[in-house]
């Protein structure tokens, strides 16, 4: 089995890829309800230095647009589509199954009925952190439940786990639904907004949850990627590579359901981009996680920065929900691999 693929077909895949980013970072500080022209996003950027480069002064409007609203708001959206895309290479990997995301494990969900409770029934107790806190909180709930039921079914196999996510994920779904309908019909409709995936939450002082997240699924496949090559030819090879399968599950689900919390108590639930980008990424770069794990999170951060500047834009002055934007991206994603696999 050949795990790597380098050649410059994928070289030149990685630049566009990388420079697609600072790209759509800039349009995403320009573009959206109000459009702004580039000269006044690059004074609001260097504040204290727009008089000197001729710039002229900066509006103080813009500049709040420009640094506190937008600014915030695409770095939140690179960070967690290239913590979602890692996780979703990680979940395939240790389920052998190239369909795995973080939404199979009921993490989405858990993390979605946790903010209805706190907002609906609660209010903001901490204040600014309620809802990060309390989207932590269910997601990190749903993950222990799952790892909990596969545990009492026998092992960590990844068959008993999918069952455990898919059944702890319509639990926490039937949860959230419940809630929602039997609260205010106007706070109701800011919760459903939120579940259906959104990065209006994002702020400077919470950017932090979002950044740690990522970290921490990066730093774990970049220090186990041998042992998740080992993994992926198989459980007794990976055994006579002195790999402990199940406990490299346990440690993988344990990494993407931590991580994955951080990204949902930000974003809402934003489903497929875990699915999508680590099927992108092993077609551009092998299926080796020493050269499939930086294609991953560049392709998830360029996959999420252009469905949130299209969520923004489409249907301007209103905004979508950018979870829908990504599941009709997954949907079309999907069928395309049904008719290749057809062909």
């Amino acid at each position: 089995m050949t795990l790597e693929r380098p050649g410059a077909r994928s070289a030149a895949l990685a630049v566009a890829a990388t420079l697609a980013i600072p790209a759509l970072l800039v349009a995403s500080l320009a573009l959206g309800a109000t459009a702004l022209p580039p000269a006044a996003v690059l004074a609001a950027l260097v504040d204290p230095l727009a008089p000197g480069l001729g710039l002229g002064p900066v509006d103080p409007a813009i500049a709040v647009i420009v640094v506190e609203l937008r600014l915030p708001r695409a770095l939140l959206a690179a960070i967690v589509g290239a913590g979602l895309g890692l996780a979703g290479l990680l979940l395939q990997t240790a389920t052998r199954n190239d369909l795995a995301d973080p939404w199979l494990f009921g993490l989405s969900s858990g993390a979605a009925a946790g903010a209805a409770i706190v907002l609906l029934h609660a209010g903001e107790v901490l204040g600014a952190a309620t809802l990060p806190a309390a989207a932590f909180a269910g997601g990190m709930l749903a993950a222990a439940t799952v790892l909990a039921l596969a545990r009492r079914a026998g092992s960590a196999d990844p068959h008993r786990v999918v069952l455990a996510g898919l059944a702890v994920s319509f639990l926490f779904g039937a949860l959230t639904h419940a809630v929602v309908l039997a609260a205010d019909p106007r706070a109701a409709h800011a919760v459903t907004f939120w579940t259906l995936g959104g990065l209006g939450l994002a702020r400077w002082d919470t950017l932090w949850i979002a950044g740690a997240g990522l970290a921490a699924v990066a730093g774990f496949a970049i220090l186990r990627r041998g042992e998740l090559d080992a993994l992926l030819a198989g459980d007794e090879t990976a055994h006579g590579l002195g790999v402990d399968p199940d406990r490299l599950r346990t440690a993988v689900f344990a990494i993407a359901s931590l991580s994955t919390a951080c990204f949902v108590a930000l974003s809402g639930v934003i489903g497929f981009v875990g699915l999508m980008v680590p099927h992108l990424a092993r077609a551009a770069a092998g299926i080796g996680h020493g050269r499939s794990i930086a294609p991953a999170g560049i392709a998830g951060a360029v996959l999420l920065l252009a469905s949130d500047l299209l969520a923004r834009t489409v249907l301007v002055p209103q905004e979508l929900p950018v979870g829908v934007v990504t599941a009709a991206l997954g949907a079309t994603f999907m069928v395309g691999l049904l008719l290749r696999g057809a062909r």
